[in-house]
């Protein structure tokens, strides 16, 4: 089962020519959903080859640079003839904000567009086989993060082992695999005789605009990809604790702590937007297994082994 994540803004709070504002594409199978939602996501969507095909998005916080794009977008999907409801899940006492921004030239969506407040700590929806958690941020306004975790796998079906104990080939292996016990004429056998331990699912974590947080450490706990804010290099960490955000070495050191497989950082400042070097070798510094995402970038998240 596939999981891709794009990347379509990773600029910080000033655009760049190489970066757009805040927005990331997420696709598992036949569902897709965007965390965030910057000016000028439409046309990103267009340009790499995302569609339009969501059924949620996810904001992180209000500021402009992760919202200002849900006006065009919307209107882009209602020319399109979109019937399909859509999700919008934002912040506490943020929602009466975000239907302001989108009625703001006195229209609507033609679809059903439902407006859902989150808090920090809840599983904000549900899919099949998967969820979508929040989790606390630390940045000036109400904020949270996103946690996309699968459920856990069926164990290994050992073929071997199981003509070994003379189960005949056919429906009786996949009623093993499924944990059903399978009666023979001399014995009796058990799934867990047949089939491995449960194998973990993935998790995709995005925090936001956000300080390195003990929430986040523990949403990214084992995390196949963490995204994180890193604004800033060691020389503005000072501007980084007075704003909000972090820098490429605190996000790296979260993801070290918390032993994710692979960390992508994201809302570059524009003061790095001709050089982003110093952030990686900063960053590489403290989790080697770290890259500074660039607009249009495909990630494939693959199952852990």
């Amino acid at each position: 089962m596939s999981l891709r994540v794009t990347f379509l803004g990773t600029s910080g709070a000033v655009p760049t020519a190489g970066r757009n504002p805040s927005a990331i594409h997420l696709k598992r199978e036949g569902e897709e959903f965007l965390f965030d939602c910057g000016e000028g996501t439409q046309r990103q969507m267009m340009r790499f080859s995302t569609g339009f095909s969501i059924s949620r998005i996810f904001l992180t916080h209000l500021h402009g640079d992760h919202v200002l794009g849900l006006p065009g977008l919307l209107q882009t999907l209602d020319f399109n003839d979109r019937v399909e409801p859509l999700t919008i899940h934002t912040p506490r006492g943020t929602a009466g904000n975000v239907r302001r921004l989108i009625t703001a030239l006195d229209t609507a969506p033609g679809f059903p567009l439902e407006i859902e407040e989150v808090r920090a700590g809840e599983v904000v929806h549900e899919g099949e086989a998967y969820e979508v958690r929040t989790f606390s941020t630390d940045h000036r306004t109400h904020s949270v993060g996103y946690a996309l975790v699968e459920s856990e796998r069926k164990g290994r079906f050992d073929r071997e082992r199981a003509e070994e104990l003379g189960v005949p080939v056919g429906p009786a292996f996949g009623r093993l695999h499924a944990g059903e016990s399978v009666e023979l004429e001399d014995r009796v056998v058990e799934p867990e005789e047949v089939v491995g331990p449960p194998r973990p699912g993935r998790r995709v974590v995005y925090t936001g605009d956000t300080r390195p947080t003990d929430a986040t450490l523990e949403a990214a706990a084992g995390a196949d990809l963490l995204i994180h804010d890193a604004t800033f290099g060691d020389d503005w960490a000072e501007r980084a604790r007075e704003t909000g955000h972090s820098t490429a070495r605190e996000a790296g050191e979260l993801a070290s702590e918390a032993g994710v497989e692979r960390l992508a950082l994201t809302h570059v400042s524009s003061r790095y937007a001709g050089d982003v070097s110093r952030l990686a070798s900063e960053v590489r510094e403290a989790f080697d297994g770290a890259f500074v995402a660039e607009d249009g970038q495909r990630i494939d998240v693959a199952y852990p082994e």
